[in-house]
């Protein structure tokens, strides 16, 4: 990845006993880890099958994507590749957060 690249990762594919302790602790033999967020189904109270880690350096995130997409988790086959801010970005919220974090984004649904 280029200077500048990005740290956070979309990880898809997720089974859903998956929560963000164990999704971190595949995540973290690749670097330092800023957080883990998982999306959980209102509804359901299950996450929704995907979830994003960030990395402190984008070297990590890079090694991440090679060694884990398409790598096994609770007999799940993952997707991982470079989160999209675009796709988090709604109504001039922040990239910098997940669109779930606040009462905005329930409030809207």
């Amino acid at each position: 990845m280029a200077e500048g690249a990005k740290r956070a990762l979309y990880v898809g594919g997720l089974e859903n006993s998956v929560d963000e302790k164990l999704l971190y602790s595949a995540f973290i033999p690749f670097g330092d880890i800023l957080q883990v967020q998982i999306p959980i189904d209102v509804a359901t109270q299950k996450n929704k099958g995907f979830g994003f880690v960030e990395f402190e350096m984008p070297e990590d995130a890079a090694d991440a994507v090679d060694n884990m997409d398409g790598a096994e988790l609770q007999g799940r086959v993952l997707k991982v590749n470079v989160a999209n801010p675009k796709a988090l970005t709604r109504q001039g919220r922040s990239s910098n957060r997940a669109i779930w974090d606040g009462d905005e984004y329930f409030k809207e649904q």
